[in-house]
């Protein structure tokens, strides 16, 4: 977004974080908040626990600055920070709670770490940043070539490396990294760390905004049932396949593994005790970090299920109230009849269509027709003497799916997309033509497929009556 002088004027008029760093308030305000949700990671506080936070707080700077200092009670202030024309805390209701609670809002944890970086640094690595992009670059460019043999030669490459930095150490040459590396790295880690708890409780708050979108419709909704639920399903589909919610997903599978859990808590472990590393004096909670990222990821996905939650109460709403109208129609039907028993009725009051009897007499009806019983001759069948061959009901062709799909996965786990011709030249056909259309028709089923009719393939099998071929547009499976 480019920072015009327009675009610069609407932020700090509007934007909730300029609005903090321009309040009078704002060193209790942010030291505050820093000190109760951002170093323990608390994402959400009841209101009585903040409120009490909040005095002892009170009382420390009155102590210092003095007794008129700041009159309101917490509570007071609690509530001023969180109204809608500041926008520092969000105020709600938990489900099953009666007692109000907060949390901090996007805007203010962008605001306290803005202004963390302010704070002069004793060590600035550059190093492990450099690493980093270089790395990212390479992903990027290995994760996007379509070429396998592209792709091969770089894979030989580390492979080389690899052997390489083996055979040094084989040899005794142990390389390490100095202390300056060692802390170049790790206040890197560190600040990347902090920086994902931080993209937690926004994209909780994208979500968060979906769910109060949701239910502002369904409160205002006039239309049918279906209609509404396809919109809200629409919109829910929306945001979980946007770059953020496939981000999100694919952090979440990958860190929910039990493995990787482990892996981290003894990279942990084995880091935090050495000497350059605990030189720096690093945040204990840094032991347990993936943890905050656990707790973290599980807020945000209580957020998505809220959406579900309110579309299921909004369905049991509408079949009790369609079940109600029901029943005070009966009950009109009813109140109705007993008014006009024992009264003479001069005008028509409601019209039955087919109020005539239907007859049937007993001799329009057709007579009894019996059934044609079949006569069947009890005779032996006399076989002519010729042997029959009963290989050919054993020999039946089965072409297991499981197995084709399996070179499917296999192919597109380390590229993106992959052609027919491709896959077979990995895994050539074994049974023929039958093979080839089980193939085609995981295409349509199975997976995501692209036919590019303008190219085509000709692939070729070998079968017991010699050579075959086929001709076919282009097949593209997709990852």
């Amino acid at each position: 977004m480019p920072l015009d002088y327009a675009t610069v004027e609407a932020l700090q008029d509007n934007h909730p974080a300029w609005r903090l760093l321009r309040a009078e308030q704002a060193p209790l305000i942010i030291s505050f908040f820093h000190k109760v949700f951002i170093t323990p990671n608390v994402r959400v506080m009841a209101q009585s626990d903040l409120a009490e936070a909040l005095e002892d707080e009170l009382f420390a700077v009155r102590e210092r600055l003095g007794a008129g200092a700041f009159p309101k009670n917490a509570l007071n202030y609690l509530n001023d920070w969180s109204a809608n024309e500041k926008g520092w805390l969000r105020k709600f209701y938990p489900s099953g709670a009666d007692e109000p609670h907060f949390d901090l809002t996007p805007s203010t944890e962008k605001a306290i770490t803005w202004l963390a970086s302010l704070i002069e640094r004793t060590f600035v690595g550059t190093e492990s940043r450099l690493l980093t992009l270089f790395e990212l670059l390479r992903q990027i460019s290995q994760g996007s070539e379509i070429d396998p043999q592209v792709r091969i030669a770089e894979l030989k490459q580390r492979r080389e490396k690899l052997e390489a930095e083996m055979k040094r150490l084989a040899d005794g040459e142990v390389v390490l990294l100095d202390d300056t590396a060692v802390k170049d790295r790790f206040q890197q880690f560190v600040g990347m760390a902090r920086e994902l708890l931080s993209d937690f409780r926004e994209v909780e708050h994208n979500f968060r905004a979906l769910d109060r979108h949701a239910r502002e419709k369904i409160a205002l909704w006039d239309g049918s049932k279906g209609a509404l639920l396809q919109q809200l399903m629409g919109e829910r589909d929306e945001i979980v396949d946007t770059d953020q919610g496939r981000s999100f997903r694919a952090f979440w599978d990958f860190l929910m593994s039990q493995s990787r859990q482990e892996e981290l808590t003894q990279l942990l472990e084995r880091i935090l005790v050495l000497p350059a590393v605990a030189s720096t004096n690093p945040d204990v909670r840094l032991k347990r970090i993936h943890y905050d990222w656990l707790e973290a990821g599980e807020h945000t996905q209580r957020t998505v299920a809220q959406l579900s939650q309110q579309l299921r109460r909004f369905l049991d709403d509408a079949t009790w109230l369609e079940n109600r109208r029901i029943m005070d129609i009966l009950h009109d039907i009813e109140a109705r009849a007993i008014t006009l028993r024992g009264s003479r009725i001069d005008e028509v009051v409601s019209y039955i269509e087919g109020d005539s009897a239907d007859i049937d007499l007993p001799m329009e009806r057709p007579l009894y027709v019996p059934r044609v019983k079949p006569r069947i001759n009890n005779i032996a069948l006399q076989a002519d003497g010729c042997d029959i061959d009963a290989a050919m009901l054993f020999s039946q062709l089965v072409i297991d799916k499981a197995v084709l799909l399996k070179n499917i996965r296999q192919a597109l786990q380390d590229r993106t997309q992959i052609t027919l011709t491709e896959l077979l030249s990995m895994h050539p056909l074994e049974k023929g033509l039958a093979e080839l259309v089980a193939y085609l028709q995981l295409a349509t089923d199975g997976f995501k497929a692209a036919i590019d009719e303008s190219v085509e393939d000709v692939i070729e099998w070998n079968s017991d009556n010699g050579g075959k071929r086929a001709r076919l547009p282009r097949v593209i499976f997709v990852r």
